[in-house]
């Protein structure tokens, strides 16, 4: 049986103690309405996701410097205002495709890890422990990304916090689904009771089994995958290749009108695929 869970007095909220704090530094506003707080929404939750320490305002500036450096070097190279104006829509994207690599490969550690640390919190709590002093010895014991995680959920109980309220933000802040159900275990435990260790135990086991269907499914979709990449890629390749073998190409084709119609329907053509692309991608390394 665990043992009881103590319980701690809350903290109360003083003015004087709150720029102790660092501040929150979000673009949404939380009302979810809009194209534009979509956007906003998506870009905050890649920087928290992702575990990127830098300040979300900095790496907006970072996607801005980086579309000026890039449209400025083929500014200097062609002249042209399309190629300028394309070099720095790709130069503006690479730091946000630099951030959802850090996410993929941030949340694909974190499922690994995840199978462990859940049986080391069941054979911690099943030598009588309570789940919160258990959590905190997990959670400081399992390396980052997932540890990183666990202490700050662990310095929240510390602070008088209840450990469901401390791990119910946990699948948003890392993007893993599969850490719902390890909330919603505690959460249950918490108000009803209940053998957590056996929850547990079978949350690792059903884990590592969905890490093996995930790693055969990509194996068999391998080359979809890739085809569907290369899609994406070889356009934008063969841009550049004109682009560099005749820095007037774009100039040409925008001096009539079908050649102007053609651009822009490519252009519109390649985002609508790179749109379903990416969600049949995203939907496919769903955790």
């Amino acid at each position: 049986m665990i043992a009881v869970n103590p319980s701690y007095p809350p903290i109360e909220r003083r003015a004087e103690f709150s720029g102790l704090l660092r501040e929150n530094q979000t673009f949404s506003d939380g009302s979810g309405r809009g194209v534009g707080e979509a956007v906003n929404g998506w870009f905050d939750l890649l920087m928290l996701q992702s575990g990127i320490r830098t300040s979300p305002f900095v790496w907006l500036a970072l996607c801005l410097v980086a579309a000026i450096g890039v449209g400025g070097s083929v500014f200097v190279i062609s002249e042209g205002p399309l190629a300028t104006a394309f070099a720095a829509m790709v130069g503006g994207c690479l730091p946000l495709i630099l951030a959802m690599v850090m996410r993929s490969r941030r949340q694909k550690q974190i499922m690994d890890q995840l199978p462990g640390m859940a049986e080391e919190l069941s054979r911690i709590a099943r030598s009588g422990r309570n789940v919160e002093s258990a959590f905190q010895l997990v959670a400081a014991d399992t390396p980052a990304p997932l540890g990183d995680e666990l202490r700050l959920a662990a310095r929240r109980t510390q602070m008088g916090i209840d450990l469901a309220a401390a791990v119910r933000d946990l699948p948003v802040r890392t993007g893993v689904s599969s850490l719902t159900i390890f909330a919603s275990a505690v959460a249950v435990h918490q108000d009803t009771g209940g053998d957590l260790i056996s929850v547990l135990e079978r949350l690792a086991t059903s884990v590592r089994d969905r890490l093996h269907f995930v790693s055969r499914l990509r194996a068999a979709t391998i080359a979809s995958r890739m085809g569907a990449i290369m899609m994406v890629v070889v356009p934008l390749a063969v841009m550049a290749f004109y682009l560099i073998r005749d820095p007037n190409y774009l100039n040409q084709l925008s001096g009539s009108f079908l050649g102007r119609l053609s651009l822009w329907t490519a252009i519109v053509l390649q985002i609508v695929g790179c749109s379903l692309v990416y969600r049949i991608l995203k939907r496919s390394a769903r955790f």
